[in-house]
């Protein structure tokens, strides 16, 4: 990251006020990018206010990605036109970047885990700031999905979940509308079913709880082609509870984790299934968790000035080279032997990593000597200080927001480059394990007991916003939430519910 600016920008050290919204942005070479907010054009300038530290950077208009030199140019003309005012834009800041793993789309979808960016947050604003006593306006529900901790994808109109129905799988489409059924596809054998498909254009992808990879039409749900993670890639995982990552699909391929000793990752052609390369792993990259595959889902990240897929396996945090699956380095100290599941957070140079089961959280930067690269440790946090269970971390203008504890969710806010805590850990208006998503300056908690909390995203304190009772509590509540075009989504084992979340 601090090549990237010295290349192309001069670093201010003050901060100023800007009314976009974030998106990657890359230099022409392609190999480093940043999350930034794009606040105007000057003297052949782009002015960005970074998304990690709130900082004013200024990139020159020739070293950015032809593509951004495109944005760019598009946004001066909306501008001049009147479409957008200047300096603020709340309609046309998404991160479309050719490269990441968000298919074409409409407005604010929500396409995969995690949403657009796998990072929990969508940019979407208009939302309300609290909720009445009685929650938001419910608009449906829907049955019929099975049985599953899945969430949802939502593109267009249209949703993408999976589920199981007498002990067999399946992916499922149903109308955004109203929640009805469009197509069922099968995928295996199990009693129910933990990812989040995946919608890449035209094609939609999950895998099942026993390894079963299937990509499908997403207009009809005809399969395409399909891998099993054992029979294909001898995988496994470290522990009892099955396959429950939410494939990757990043430019031509589609990135899982099969957990195999010489396939630990997998880059797969996403439209022929064709296997371009694998990831070995060492015997023993450390003492701690267990030889398999996690429970966690990929990110990209551009560390060091190199582009590599990270993602929390059996045996702790891996990252490994895009473009061709080299191990680059592995951090052991924060697995567990029982399950390891929350997706990283990536930014700039660093890896934020947590794990429950008391094994704690650490920020890792990563540099590069030659062509090996080091993942140091910044700072740890035992489990007492931070440990994420299963309910995910945001991270939101340098601090990470989180349910903090072993199927508990207390809400806890600390600053992301030291490790101190701003507020928190403390008892919320839930109990257990409590997903979080981010949403116009709010973080959305989902308790296991089935309570929705409304927290407003900011380090000076906790300050909830308003509470309400799932429609329906179908046993452990944990499917994170889900927030596209102004509706909030809560999968709830066989029903889902819509709510209407806009001021």
């Amino acid at each position: 990251m601090a090549r990237f600016c010295q290349v192309v920008a001069a670093v201010l050290c003050v901060v100023v006020f800007s009314a976009g919204y974030p998106r990657t942005w890359r230099d022409i070479t392609g190999e480093h990018n940043i999350r930034a907010e794009y606040v105007k054009f000057e003297k052949g300038e782009v002015h960005l206010k970074r998304e990690s530290d709130g900082r004013i950077i200024k990139l020159a208009m020739d070293k950015l990605s032809r593509y951004d030199q495109r944005w760019v140019k598009n946004r001066l003309k909306k501008e001049r036109a009147g479409e957008v005012p200047k300096s603020s834009d709340r309609t046309d800041e998404l991160d479309d970047t050719p490269g990441t793993s968000a298919p074409s789309s409409t407005a604010y979808d929500w396409p995969q885990w995690r949403g657009k960016n796998r990072d929990g947050k969508t940019n979407e604003v208009g939302l309300l700031k609290s909720w009445p006593s009685s929650g938001p306006t419910k608009l449906w529900s829907a049955s019929g999905l099975g049985k599953g901790w899945a969430s949802v994808a939502v593109v267009g109109d249209r949703m993408y979940t999976m589920g199981s129905r007498n002990n067999r799988e399946y992916m499922i489409c149903l109308n955004e509308s109203d929640g009805s059924q469009i197509w069922v596809a099968p995928v295996g054998t199990a009693d129910h079913t933990n990812c989040t498909p995946t919608v890449d254009g035209d094609l939609v992808y999950g895998i099942g709880l026993s390894g079963d990879l299937v990509c499908c039409n997403a207009a009809d749900g005809k399969e395409v082609w399909r891998k099993n993670f054992a029979r294909d890639f001898n995988g496994k995982m470290m522990s009892q509870w099955g396959f429950s990552e939410s494939p990757l699909v990043d430019g031509d391929y589609l990135v899982c984790t099969p957990g195999g000793p010489e396939a630990i990752i997998a880059a797969i052609e996403k439209t022929t299934g064709r296997v371009a390369w694998t990831t070995p792993l060492p015997p023993m990259v450390g003492k701690k968790g267990k030889d398999g595959a996690g429970y966690s889902s990929i990110v990209i990240s551009n560390g060091a000035g190199v582009k590599q897929y990270v993602t929390l396996v059996g045996r702790g945090v891996i990252g490994v080279a895009a473009s061709n699956g080299r191990l680059l380095w592995g951090y052991n100290d924060i697995a567990n032997d029982t399950a390891n599941i929350p997706t990283p957070l990536v930014w700039d140079d660093y890896v934020f990593c947590s794990s429950g089961y008391d094994a704690g959280s650490a920020l890792l930067r990563l540099s590069k000597t030659g062509t090996r690269i080091a993942a140091s440790k910044v700072y740890f946090l035992t489990g007492k200080q931070m440990q994420v269970h299963h309910g995910g971390m945001i991270l939101h203008n340098g601090n990470i927001y989180c349910g903090h504890g072993n199927n508990n969710g207390f809400p806890l806010c600390i600053n992301a480059m030291n490790g101190q805590a701003n507020w928190g850990p403390q008892r919320g208006p839930g109990s257990g394990s409590a997903g979080v998503t981010y949403a116009d300056g709010h973080i959305y908690y989902r308790y296991e007991n089935g309570i929705m909390a409304l927290v407003e995203a900011t380090p000076d304190a906790f300050k909830l916003k308003g509470t309400f009772r799932i429609a329906t509590v179908n046993g452990k509540s944990w499917p994170h939430p889900v927030i596209a075009n102004g509706k909030l989504y809560l999968r709830d084992e066989d029903d889902l519910h819509c709510y209407d979340i806009k001021q």
